[in-house]
């Protein structure tokens, strides 16, 4: 068969039915049924072949994702989120073969949870401005240092960090990425509790954490290179979840929430979930355009408008959904096990509180605005003194 004839919405849905098939799924545990899929290519299916692709065009994945869902399966990558739309296109850019062979599967089939040791208590929205230090050693690099904000750390068993390895030039230029062993000695992480309640985000300390060479990704010195493709698939990720159908998107829950209390329904209200109805349906075309970008070039600096579109646009949904539902948004469950809450009010109420951390969290609004501004529009860029000084020249706080 020719890659013309293999790379065809028909061709991968019959390979994607043709592995389900060979299970019987209510018997069998989701990772086998992931390893079968990233066996046969339908786990990214622009990546390579052997690395869980077909290299088909991005835009196919949708296609193998729907026989998953039509059979009732959940899709992977919701289990191993990071894993998925932030590390793995990293990997498969900068990592060897070798690495590869060991990590990529276990990965897929979300026997190996993923973290992102990126921002640090001093270096959030400036993140080039880090300090986390990774010193040669034989064999590898020596890193000590602290990283903040790192969801699902605590479960994680591997986590892609980027770390200073040259102090002597300008802060961009001295960075270096790596995979690092979660379990490896020196690595302790500290859950940080949320106002939900939940403690999804950590503190991870690293030190003198042995990390071995084999584990670098990419050129010493190159990794706010290797950074921006993990940061612009983790942009384009995250934007893409406002979704237009039914829970538990926010367009979703807000639709549950009008259908269930019709002793509410306003003209007012009415109007304004129609206002929230209309810029959700242009976020999915803006989405559906990224995608279609995407597959031929990869996701770029668009990525921020997705991103910074799909952070404010969750806010306001779920801000509609507190104003609609009056005292009781202020009904909640238990702090103390908030994914045991019942009810649609209590959760709704919880979204609405994790919403906060949409325009912070995978880069500040400010951030995005900035990042569109230059890249996009070809605004000049704003003022940065420190862009030339060696890094330990920089003044810190």
């Amino acid at each position: 068969m020719s890659a013309a004839e293999m790379n065809t919405e028909d061709h991968i849905r019959k390979l994607a039915m043709a592995v389900l098939d060979s299970f019987d799924i209510a018997r069998t545990e989701p990772a086998e049924v992931y390893g079968a899929w990233f066996d046969a290519g339908l786990s990214w299916v622009h990546f390579p072949k052997t690395r869980g692709g077909l290299g088909a065009p991005r835009s196919l994945q949708a296609v193998a994702d729907d026989v998953l869902l039509e059979a009732g399966i959940g899709l992977p990558r919701l289990a191993n989120k990071i894993a998925y739309g932030i590390a793995a296109p990293t990997l498969v850019t900068y990592g060897s073969p070798e690495l590869l062979d060991r990590i990529l599967r276990p990965l897929a089939t979300g026997e190996e949870i993923w973290c992102q040791l990126f921002s640090e208590p001093g270096a959030g929205s400036d993140l080039a401005s880090l300090a986390t230090l990774a010193t040669p050693v034989d064999g590898g690099w020596k890193v000590s240092g602290r990283k903040v904000w790192n969801s699902k750390a605590h479960l994680a068993r591997w986590g892609v960090l980027i770390a200073r390895t040259d102090p002597s030039v300008p802060k961009h230029k001295g960075l270096t990425y790596f995979v690092v062993d979660m379990h490896a000695a020196g690595v302790e992480v500290s859950p940080l509790r949320q106002m939900t309640g939940e403690a999804e985000f950590n503190e991870v300390v690293l030190d003198e954490v042995f990390i071995p060479d084999v584990q670098r990704l990419g050129e010493i010195g190159a990794g706010w290179k290797v950074a921006n493709t993990t940061l612009a698939n983790e942009r384009a990720s995250m934007g893409n979840r406002h979704g237009g159908g039914s829970s538990p998107t926010p367009l979703g829950d807000a639709l549950d929430l009008w259908a269930s209390m019709p002793e509410r329904h306003t003209a007012v209200r009415r109007d304004q979930l129609a206002q929230i109805w209309m810029r959700a349906e242009a976020h999915r075309l803006n989405c559906e355009r990224l995608i279609a970008k995407a597959a031929v070039a990869g996701p770029g600096s668009e990525g921020s408008v997705i991103k910074l579109i799909g952070a404010e646009l969750n806010q306001l949904t779920y801000e509609w959904c507190a104003e609609f539902l009056g005292p009781d948004a202020t009904l909640y469950g238990s702090y103390d096990d908030p994914g045991q809450q019942d009810g649609l009010p209590s959760a709704i109420m919880r979204r609405f509180l994790r919403s906060r951390a949409n325009t912070i969290e995978g880069g500040t609004a400010e951030v995005l605005r900035n990042i569109i501004a230059e890249r996009i529009l070809g605004l000049p860029q704003d003022e940065r003194i420190d862009l030339k000084l060696p890094w330990r020249d920089v003044r810190r706080s």
